[in-house]
């Protein structure tokens, strides 16, 4: 009886299309997703050089730097004014700065020091580069002290971290969770809301009321932005007075940011909720939405090392605008006009999908 049960249950799970719908296109594109997606590994990362000191050592010491397909020599600095607009504008991760009397000391026998700036914003990136870094220096040492036989280490290195001096990686992770919970309690509460009136039999009720179409979806629309607004402000409390995150900036450039997240997340949910007929597939469509939208926002893994073409699909993740406003604004101090460019797309991605969920729910309704 149990084997005829067995038989019967994947009889059905074949013969309906949305099962294998379900079964086997999910799966591979989250499978996709990941496999191109989610790396750890650093390529091309931008990298500026401080060079002061013009002997044969310095220029060995860079000559690694630009070899490794690890990093991507983008700036060549001339004066010390020019690091901090580099980091603070996101031009390059890390900034090499090589003293003026560098060659001399190594050929003198003393210790030479090199210094690091590295963007420490994302704790995790910065961490994995100056590994990398180090890597490259310990090489130079055994190569240098083999060749003029001196004693281990014959160059030092310095590191210092901006935004995160000590590289602490609950400041990238926490900062990160603020915007992963908004969008899963903002995308569940929305996804589920028309789906829930369709499955309860309640659905048709709303056709002899007087209210408009778009009068029922702005009713729905609000109690998802009120949970999602929230959401964000009891994680934004508890990631500043429980973990110590600093808040450098405005609280008005941070709700401003919030606002139109939660806006194009509720966009995307009732678009998901007007198409789904019961709860189970709305869920299943939030979470479709919700994975790849963590994987492609740079929560755990940096934009810039995935393939352009992902980087491009990258685009249209509301998620990914709103870690840079996050970010920026906690750690960076950034005010309301040099996060326009963030603001916008997530303007443009609520009006988008809220006018397609309209345009589906009226459908769905007549």
């Amino acid at each position: 009886m149990i084997f005829a049960l067995l038989i019967k249950e994947f009889l059905a799970l074949i013969k309906d299309k949305k099962s294998r719908f379900v079964l086997i296109v999910p799966p591979l594109f989250q499978v996709f997703v990941f496999g191109y997606g989610a790396t750890f590994d650093l390529n091309s990362v931008p990298i500026a050089v401080y060079n002061e000191d013009p002997g044969i050592a310095s220029r060995n010491l860079l000559k690694r730097f630009s070899a490794s397909p690890a990093f991507d020599l983008v700036l060549t600095l001339t004066d010390q004014t020019q690091i901090r607009p580099a980091l603070d504008e996101k031009r390059v991760l890390a900034v090499v700065r090589i003293g003026p009397h560098f060659s001399r000391n190594l050929s003198t026998g003393r210790q030479a020091k090199t210094q690091i700036l590295i963007d420490g914003r994302d704790s995790n990136t910065a961490l994995i580069a100056l590994n990398y870094m180090q890597s490259i220096l310990a090489d130079f040492n055994l190569d240098w002290a083999r060749q003029h036989r001196t004693p281990l280490p014959p160059a030092r290195l310095e590191v210092r971290a901006w935004f995160n001096p000590n590289l602490q990686s609950p400041w990238f992770i926490v900062s990160g969770i603020i915007g992963l919970l908004t969008l899963v309690v903002t995308m569940i509460v929305t996804a589920l809301s028309i789906a829930r009136e369709r499955e309860q039999g309640t659905f048709d009720q709303l056709l002899v009321t007087p209210l408009t179409p778009f009068q029922i979806l702005v009713g729905k629309a609000l109690p998802g932005l009120i949970i999602g607004v929230a959401e964000a402000s009891l994680i934004i409390a508890v990631a500043v007075y429980w973990f110590k995150l600093p808040m450098n900036g405005s609280l008005a450039a941070l709700y401003l940011g919030v606002i139109l997240f939660v806006f194009a997340v509720i966009g995307v949910g009732l678009m998901i909720s007007s198409l789904a007929v019961t709860q189970q597939q709305g869920l299943l469509g939030a979470f479709l939405f919700i994975v790849p939208a963590v994987i492609l926002s740079g929560f755990a893994t940096p934009i810039a090392n995935m393939p352009p073409s992902v980087q491009t699909l990258t685009l249209i993740n509301p998620l990914r605008y709103f870690l840079i406003i996050v970010r920026g604004i906690l750690f960076e101090g950034l005010p309301i006009d040099m996060l326009w460019s963030q603001y916008w797309p997530l303007a443009v991605i609520g009006l988008v999908t809220l006018s397609f969920a309209a345009w589906l729910f009226r459908h769905r309704l007549y």
